[in-house]
């Protein structure tokens, strides 16, 4: 486990695959106009944690059912996070924090990788960083029941499994309907933009397994 963990935080200071990986999970492909819209001003800042921990001999990524609520990403799947506050010394922090306050996490116990590339996310104007991590215990996750519907605690191998690749119809506020790609794992869709940034992060994990075979 040292070894893959060390390989990672190599490959995440190569130079990032970016937006073109991103796109493979995006509801309108390399059309998206998130990608030309992420310096608008007025865009907020904000950050997700993207933690690995060990839990039986395999890796476990969590994610989060977000309750059912008047606004952009209600009842949706997505990782740890939210906005950057004005006493957050910078992004990084900012992931520990929310994951901390979302799922209980103990930040003291988590070791930062690096990060991914930034990702634009229209419906509520952020722009998000996303920050990888790990921790060498499984963590004791207590949920927040305001922000947190259920925890979702997923194999790496799951979410690396193509065959988990799905379509999947979803609808606008607006009432139309729609087909974007989704990660199906533990019964859920993760879709949007959590979908996005894992599929950058899976890419990188992908470049470290081929190098240790």
């Amino acid at each position: 486990m040292g070894a893959f963990i060390r390989k990672l935080k190599d490959q995440l200071q190569h130079p990032l695959p970016g937006q073109e990986v991103q796109a493979r999970m995006s509801p309108l492909s390399q059309k998206d106009e998130r990608f030309s819209k992420g310096t608008a001003p007025g865009v907020r800042k904000g950050s997700v944690l993207i933690l690995l921990y060990p839990d039986r001999n395999r890796w476990y990524v969590p994610l989060m059912e977000r309750p059912v609520y008047n606004g952009h990403h209600s009842g949706q799947i997505s990782l740890p996070g939210g906005k950057q506050e004005p006493e957050d010394p910078d992004r990084i922090f900012t992931a520990l924090r929310e994951a901390h306050e979302e799922l209980g996490i103990d930040w003291s116990k988590v070791r930062v990788l690096g990060t991914l590339t930034e990702l634009y996310v229209p419906p509520s104007n952020f722009r998000v960083l996303p920050v990888v991590g790990w921790t060498s215990q499984k963590p004791d996750f207590i949920a927040d029941p305001h922000e947190v519907a259920s925890i979702i605690k997923v194999p790496l191998e799951q979410l690396r499994d193509n065959r988990n690749i799905k379509q999947t119809k979803r609808l606008l506020s607006s009432g139309l309907a729609f087909q974007t790609p989704c990660y199906y794992v533990e019964e859920h869709e993760v879709w949007g933009a959590t979908a996005m940034i894992l599929s950058e992060f899976l890419e990188i994990v992908n470049r470290v397994e081929v190098e240790e075979g």
